[in-house]
């Protein structure tokens, strides 16, 4: 995995990045939820218009909209609240209408943006970032041995 370094970093590059202010991660935040409905509703229909070459840009948009979260904010926070909003979404375009219309049909095209966009968003959340925790918090001090004398 040391192949991938120099495109996702590793946990220490990423803990000595500084955080950006706590009121334009609040910002972003919004942002990127709003922009995860977006790319899920073009998504949606993108992966239908072109069936073998759509659902591959729908999965390389949510992919970079998960990373580029990730790393725009530092935190796993990131990169869950646009798979947040984009799963919301898609939760409302699976659902049939009254009048018998549907947005995502039963295809496997469709299955696999499902599928392909989640697990994208999964591992976009699990990568490293520059903070221990999911809201910028700092990791905390790593712990000094106990040497025989302290006990």
């Amino acid at each position: 995995m040391k192949f991938l370094h120099p495109f996702f970093g590793s946990r220490d590059d990423r803990l000595a990045e500084p955080l950006p202010p706590t009121r334009a991660r609040i910002a972003v935040y919004i942002a990127l939820f709003l922009l995860g409905a977006a790319v899920s509703v073009c998504g949606a229909f993108v992966q239908a218009l072109w069936p073998p070459v759509g659902v591959l840009l729908a999965l390389l948009a949510c992919a970079g909209l998960f990373y580029g979260g990730l790393r725009a904010t530092g935190t796993k926070l990131g990169a869950a609240v646009p798979l947040a909003g984009w799963f919301l979404v898609l939760a409302v375009l699976l659902a049939p209408r009254p009048e018998g219309d549907l947005v995502l049909s039963a295809t496997a095209t469709a299955y696999a943006y499902l599928f392909g966009g989640s697990l994208l968003g999964v591992v976009c959340a699990t990568l490293p970032t520059r903070s221990g925790f999911l809201f910028g918090v700092p990791a905390p001090e790593p712990r000094r041995p106990v040497k025989d004398a302290d006990r």
